[in-house]
């Protein structure tokens, strides 16, 4: 289990371990160009992979696509079901790219939600990969921060049901595996484009003490160059986890010895 940022000070460097990232503005970008929106979650699925690829390149081991959240039912139910074909199409192209390249593939979220076949191939893909381990890919689909914390705190429960009764037991340490992205260390960017800034509902457990970059880059134009902007940015922040800069700059000194 990965160090939890309340609680202890995670090992940092200038690669970010894991990066988070809500792929926004797809359809405005189709609505600028006078397309329809769906074109512009077509469009997306290009940058998914241009990702990818420069996130396995630059050393990151973990990166997590906010893809569907469980609030994006509420859009129509054109673009929904679109959403639906597309996440199928992807799957049944890329995963044997994923599996040749050393990526594995991870799916969380409320799955139960989506239609049978859908389930099936993502039990496949998972399986496909799960042997791999350059970087985690992991898509967060019908996925919602506050429905993680929930599930979390009754999975706890139903294994450990006399802390119903000692809830002066419950600490980070009980609930931290019962999350869905329990498996890796929180993340150390996260990358909003489209130009909101908000979190909106993602992984808000595990973005305590996450570095937070917001671009007004739409997803479709999020290419590798502004990947390395991003990861620029990264490397000029201080990462404190509650300390002041006082008490970095012997750190800094011991590096800096150790690569000189």
């Amino acid at each position: 289990m990965s160090i939890s940022s309340t609680l202890g000070i995670p090992d940092t460097g200038i690669v970010p371990r894991h990066v988070a990232v809500i792929m926004d503005g797809n359809g405005r970008w189709a609505t600028r160009r006078r397309l329809p929106r769906v074109a512009g979650h077509a469009k997306g699925v290009e940058a998914v992979r241009a990702i990818v690829q420069g996130c396995g390149e630059a050393g990151v081991r973990y990166l997590t696509l906010f893809a569907f959240s469980s609030e994006n039912w509420r859009r129509p139910a054109d673009e929904v079901s679109y959403l639906m074909r597309l996440f199928i199409q992807a799957i049944q192209r890329e995963v044997g790219k994923l599996a040749e390249r050393g990526v594995r593939l991870r799916v969380v979220g409320e799955l139960s939600a989506f239609e049978p076949r859908l389930q099936d191939m993502i039990r496949d893909a998972e399986r496909r990969t799960a042997h791999n381990d350059l970087l985690h890919l992991t898509i967060a689909a019908n996925y919602g921060g506050r429905w993680d914390i929930l599930s979390a705190m009754r999975a706890m429960l139903r294994d450990h049901p006399e802390l119903a009764d000692d809830p002066a037991g419950i600490d980070e340490s009980r609930l931290a595996p019962y999350l869905a992205m329990a498996f890796a260390p929180e993340p150390d960017l996260f990358i909003r484009t489209g130009g909101e800034q908000r979190v909106s509902n993602f992984a808000i457990w595990q973005l305590a003490y996450t570095e937070l970059y917001f671009t007004d880059r739409y997803w479709p134009d999020f290419g590798r160059a502004a990947l390395e902007e991003a990861f620029a940015w990264y490397r000029q922040r201080e990462r404190r986890f509650g300390r002041t800069s006082a008490q970095l700059a012997p750190e800094a000194a011991i590096t800096v010895t150790q690569e000189g």
